[in-house]
Formats: structure tokens, C-alpha cells, sequence
């Protein structure tokens, strides 16, 4: 991955922990210049000294994604540091903010806030860089979206259709912006993040059947599985491809992950 991103300037939502921060670790190694857009100050800004570590360039955001305007000030404020924004990745999402509940028990408010987190924030993001991508004929957005929202998986109805409604529209960016020299991709990731660790806490038995009907036997690594993935769709190494979805999972996809926990309805 040496260079593949010489003088690219990134922004990664989410990027204080888990696979946000994995891909801003990787963008980095790879020659890019890093925006950190984190909510959580602490983590944010750890993670921007951990990119200086690295040798590259890193600037800590405070992001809320909750709050789209806030969303569109990291992407201004990236562009007024650095003259553009070349490669855009929506990650970030609020870890376990609702227990799994079924349809009837998720109520609008509830539904709202997850289309927020899940897609405002990233459309919204893409919006703002888009005239900066435009002008340089140049972009790359990268958008974190779920196979709970691809299997449908049970008790998450909210959260899936928040997935799955970004991945339409990030499709739909793919046509529209393909002839700006703009590709939009998704990925699907498979890795053992905070979310899966605390469902192994919460449900050990189901979490050991996820990995076990994995084909490659493990839940990915985010730094080793997944960053990489990111790094390609960022490159020119990918400049035929747009409006892709990436799964990058072991394989799991292939006859769906199982996700059966057991609530009352």
C-alpha cells in the first residue's frame, strides 16, 4: 500500500475507534493526509497523534453525527485546511445506542435517529464535498454500510434501513457523479469490533456460531481485513469502479451471518 495516496487528503468519520480507526491508520501509511471526525474528544484526538506517529498528517474534528450541520462543518473545515477533500469515508455510527427490539417496538423517534446517524449524516457529507471533488475532477467516497441490512437480519429493522437506504443512494452517486471523475463505493465489513465484542459478552453462544459458519472459520481484523479493502477503493487502483458493494467478511455473506437473539417481543 506504500504511497497509493501520496498527497490525497481524507476524512473519516468515526475514525477514534475500531474501523474508522483502522482506515485512517492505513490512509496514512499509505501517504494521506488524515481528517479525524470523532465525537468522542479523547479518542479523536489520541488517534490524531497516533497519525503523526505514523509520519503523516493528522487533524482531530470534533463530529457529531447526530447533528448534520455538524457533519458539513468537519467536511468545510477540512477543505479550508487543505484546499480539497479527495476521499471520503462515512463510518461512524453510534455503538449499541438501542437494544435489538422488534418492529412493532421501534418507535419514529427511534427510527429518526437512526436514519441520522445511519444516513443524513453521510449524505449530507457527501453534499458538502462534492463541489470540492467536482472542481478537481477527482473523488472518492467510501461508505461503511452493514449485512445486517443485506440479510435483514431480526431486531435491528431501524439500523438496516438506515444501511441499506445509504447504500441505495451511494449507488445512485455512482451514475450521477461517475462522469466528474468521482467513484462512490460501499463496503460490508465482517471484523470483531466493539459492537460484536460486547454482543460475545452479551450472547456468547450466538457470537461463536457467527464465527464458526464464517468459510474462513473468524471474524476480520480491522486493521488487517478491513483498512486495506479501503485503501484499494481510496487509490487509483480502483478507478473503474463504482457503485460497488465490497463485502468484506470471511465469505459470510455467501449463505448469510446468523443473528437470532433472543428478546422478548
Amino acid at each position: 500500500m506504500s504511497q497509493l495516496l501520496e498527497g490525497r487528503v481524507a476524512l473519516v468519520t468515526g475514525a477514534g475507534a475500531g474501523i474508522g480507526r483502522a482506515i485512517a491508520r492505513a490512509f496514512v501509511r499509505a501517504g494521506a493526509s488524515v481528517v479525524v471526525a470523532e465525537y468522542n474528544e479523547e479518542t479523536g484526538a489520541q488517534v490524531a497523534t497516533e497519525l503523526a506517529e505514523l509520519g503523516g498528517e493528522g487533524l482531530f474534528i470534533r463530529t457529531d453525527i447526530m447533528d448534520v450541520a455538524s457533519v458539513t462543518a468537519a467536511v468545510e473545515e477540512t477543505i479550508s485546511r487543505w484546499g480539497t477533500i479527495d476521499i471520503l469515508v462515512n463510518n461512524a455510527y453510534p455503538t449499541m445506542t438501542h437494544r435489538p427490539a422488534g418492529i412493532e417496538a421501534i418507535d419514529q423517534q427511534r427510527l429518526r435517529d437512526s436514519m441520522t446517524a445511519g444516513f443524513f449524516a453521510a449524505t449530507a457529507a457527501m453534499q458538502a464535498a462534492f463541489p470540492s471533488m467536482k472542481s478537481r475532477s477527482y473523488g472518492r467516497v467510501i461508505n461503511i454500510c452493514s449485512l445486517n441490512g443485506v440479510n435483514a437480519h431480526k431486531f435491528t429493522a431501524d439500523y438496516n434501513a438506515a444501511k441499506e437506504a445509504l447504500r441505495a443512494y451511494t449507488r445512485t452517486a455512482a451514475v450521477e457523479w461517475a462522469p466528474h471523475g468521482i467513484t462512490a463505493n460501499i463496503i460490508c465489513p465482517g471484523a470483531a469490533t466493539t459492537p460484536f465484542k460486547a454482543l460475545a459478552e452479551f450472547m456468547p453462544g450466538m457470537a461463536d456460531e457467527i464465527k464458526k459458519t464464517n468459510p474462513m472459520g473468524y471474524m476480520g481484523d480491522a486493521e488487517r481485513d478491513i483498512a486495506p479493502v479501503a485503501v484499494f477503493l481510496a487509490s487509483d487502483m480502483s478507478v473503474y469502479m463504482t457503485g460497488n458493494t465490497l463485502f468484506v467478511d470471511g465469505g459470510g455473506h455467501i449463505n448469510g451471518v446468523p443473528w437470532a437473539p433472543e428478546i422478548d417481543v
